[in-house]
Order: C-alpha cells, then structure tokens, then sequence
C-alpha cells in the first residue's frame, strides 16, 4: 500500500481570547477612542490572551491530549497569543510527553497583515478612507486587501506553502496548529478545496471561535485529508 504522503492528523485550534477580541468585540475596527484605550499602539504580534483566554486555553489542553494524545509536532505562529495558547494546551501533557513534542513556530501561518487602519476607529476609517466600504462590497471578504495591509488571498499563498511542508516533513505524524481566524479560513480553503463563493465568508455560525478546533484525519482510499469536525469548543 502506498505510503501517506500527509499527516495522520491535523488539528487547527484558533488562539484563545486576546485582549484585542475582548475589546473590539467582534468588530473589525474600535468602536471608539475610549473602546481602544489602553491597547493603542501595541503590534499585533504582542497582543496577549486575556485571563479568560488563558483558562479556555488551560481547559483545551485535557479535551486534546484525551482524544488525540501526544502530537508529534505543535506549531504556532509566534504571535504572542498563539504562545500563549500553546502553553496553556501543553500545560496538560505530563513531563515525558512534553519532551517529545516538538514545538515550531512558523510564520506563514500568522495572521493577516491589518495594514493602516489596525488602530482606527470605525468613524476614523470612513474620514481616511471613504472608498473603503465601497470597495469591501465590490471585491468581498477574500479578495479585498485591507488599505497597506493583506487580503486572505494572499494568506492562501503562505498558508499553501506552509502545508506543502507538513505533507513533505510530516507524513503520517500528529500535527497541531495554533493559528488565527483569517489565516484558518484559508487552511479550509485549501484542504476542503473551496470556490471562491465558500471563501468570500464564514457560514452563519461558523466564524471561529476562540480556541476552537479544526480537525481532519487522513483518508487512506482517498489520499488526502478529510474534514471530521470544525469549531468544536472545549471550554
């Protein structure tokens, strides 16, 4: 029989909540001046977890290492909340397995670059940048690039490369990602060979949640990964 040529498992698992997602509630840009206060001016590669965050990522670690023991691999995408998500997961493995997980950080699997508008406020954006919405509307959700910043389009790009090395270092070994919302959406993209209606945007309901998880397993008659659940949440 031929040999895998991909993971036995991959598991993606969104970071948990960052203080980015506490405050902007699910809004792309800050409500207000005094909804950004206190975190204006803070890159998006150092925004922390929130306490919550932390405990959704402590809770996470024993529903994983239950139903998919020990990964072989854990990659995250440096992003202080990704770290962070991946110690609170790994808080639940013992010693021994620790020392046999080998933990990556690789950044094709960062989030989207959020370009000029990433401090501004939604009356803001529309003052800088009037033929925004406009062209938001034209382009949708896949392909619109965000002014200075990067379209899920081109996540897909590094997203595809980043897979290309799990199929060739990581044959039929255990694999979990932390990783982020957008870039996730372009992970699906690629493995459930989406159009590009299913990318323009999340299904209703389906917009992952903090610290959900992704899962697909190896198919030997198919060859290739299969989706076996998404957005399941273990806290």
């Amino acid at each position: 029989m031929k040999k895998p040529n991909r993971p036995s498992l991959l598991v993606f698992i969104r970071h948990a909540e960052s203080v980015r997602n506490e405050v902007k509630k699910g809004s792309i840009y800050f409500a207000d001046d005094e909804a950004r206060r206190g975190i204006e001016g803070t890159p998006d590669h150092l925004i922390p977890l929130t306490d919550l965050g932390r405990q959704q990522a402590a809770l996470t670690g024993p529903e994983l290492r239950r139903r998919f023991g020990a990964p072989d691999y854990l990659y995250h995408s440096g992003y202080t909340r990704a770290v962070q998500t991946a110690e609170g997961i790994l808080t639940a493995y013992s010693d021994k397995e620790r020392a046999r997980i080998q933990v990556r950080q690789h950044i094709f699997i960062r989030e989207r670059d959020p370009g000029y508008a990433y401090d501004m406020t939604r009356d803001e954006v529309a003052a800088n940048f009037p033929f925004m919405d406009k062209y938001w509307k034209t382009f949708g959700g896949f392909f619109a690039r965000p002014i200075g910043g990067e379209s899920l389009a081109q996540v897909t790009e590094r997203a595809y490369m980043f897979l290309n090395m799990l199929f060739r270092d990581r044959a039929g070994q255990k694999v979990f990602v932390v990783t982020h919302g957008g870039t996730l959406r372009c992970f699906r993209f690629l493995l459930e060979r989406w159009n590009y209606e299913q990318a323009l945007r999340w299904p209703p309901g389906e917009s992952p949640k903090n610290c959900g998880l992704t899962v697909y397993a190896y198919d030997k008659k198919q060859g290739r990964l299969i989706l076996l659940e998404h957005n399941t949440v273990c806290w």
